[in-house]
């Protein structure tokens, strides 16, 4: 009975961490997301400088602050679950570097645009902006509807593929799905934070763009049902449906809002819609974190690729402590940069 207790305990732990593990994973797409949208909508908004200096100040303050989570995302991977995380990089490793890179590219461009004024030079950096917005959020899907297929892995954790075998047709499905999930995540914020005629023009792609996300959404799920085994968990347990359902409807109020120049609601039913497209996936593939497309006796779980039960609870510890502390912070960040960025806040020494 008391080695029943221990793994009971040790099971119960796993469990909290996978979940944990997904939420932090959701807090990222939630808040980094409006901000990868936003530079991928970046040289089609921004019609002028002043333009495209508004949007990047709409960011500016916040972005870095978003990136906080990925390195909380990828930092409990490697304390929590250290073989899912090994085998990742090895497996993953192009995708990673090249995700890696174009954040490491783009937050130089913010810093680098405004440094000499020349048309040229300021060309050069609007690029890398785009680029490094497009392509994490095109990898972040990619990754992702990767692993909820299945990632060709043996069981020595050792992967049956190159970079393009991440690019099959359900994995780019992943990735444009995030593209959108992030643009209209972008372009809500954008009418949030600008005035006159390019919040005119954030506000017509959110709409444009909406049916497009809704489309793709359609398809998605039927290719998973198809293509993945993340459907098993809400047919065992019916009472998971409710996440979906939320998520629909958090979808559906964007456009309710957004019609109704409710802006802000409108942004935070896109990041609802967010969290629970995150969540949607985790449950599925519970207590799967990295599943074997070659044979699921290879995958790596909860249960077979976790820490010990002593890092376990020293880190929950330290979670509980310090998770609320950046929530509050992120809170105080945001309530201090509501206001809209306008043409007097671009003459300011501090401002891109």
């Amino acid at each position: 009975p008391y080695d029943i207790r221990i793994l009971e305990e040790k099971m119960v732990l796993q469990t909290i961490w996978f979940f944990l593990w997904g939420l932090l994973w959701a807090l990222f797409f939630m808040t980094d997301g409006f901000d990868l949208g936003i530079g991928t909508l970046y040289p089609f908004l921004g019609k002028t400088d002043q333009d495209k200096r508004i949007m990047i100040n709409a960011l500016g303050p916040l972005w870095d602050g978003n990136e906080v989570w990925l390195i909380t995302a990828g930092g409990v991977t490697f304390a929590a679950f250290p073989l899912v995380y090994s085998v990742m990089f090895s497996s993953l490793y192009s995708a990673l570097m090249l995700f890696l890179f174009s954040l490491i590219l783009r937050g130089v461009s913010f810093e680098f645009r405004g440094k000499v004024d020349h048309p040229r030079w300021r060309k050069i950096w609007d690029t890398c902006i785009f680029f490094g917005s497009f392509v994490p959020a095109l990898l972040f899907g990619v990754a992702f509807a990767n692993i909820f297929q299945g990632i060709p892995i043996d069981h020595n954790g050792i992967y049956h593929g190159t970079l393009f075998t991440l690019f099959n047709p359900y994995g780019l499905l992943g990735g444009i799905l995030f593209v959108l999930l992030f643009m209209i995540h972008g372009a809500l914020w954008i009418s949030i934070k600008s005035e006159g005629d390019l919040q005119e023009r954030a506000i017509s792609t959110a709409k444009k763009l909406w049916p497009v996300l809704l489309g793709v959404v359609v398809i998605f799920l039927i290719a998973s049902k198809f293509s993945t085994r993340l459907f098993d968990n809400y047919i065992e347990h019916p009472a998971f449906f409710i996440v979906i359902l939320i998520t629909v409807l958090a979808f559906l109020s964007v456009r309710f809002f957004l019609v109704r120049k409710t802006f802000f609601k409108a942004w935070f039913a896109s990041a609802l819609t967010i969290v629970g497209t995150t969540f949607f996936g985790v449950i599925g593939l519970f207590p799967n974190l990295f599943p074997s497309s070659l044979n699921p006796r290879y995958s790596l779980t909860a249960y077979n690729a976790s820490s010990s039960p002593l890092t376990l609870k020293i880190m929950l510890i330290v979670v509980i402590i310090f998770i609320p502390l950046v929530i509050g912070y992120q809170i105080w960040a945001y309530n201090l940069f509501k206001g809209k960025v306008t043409q007097a806040d671009l003459a300011h020494d501090e401002a891109y």
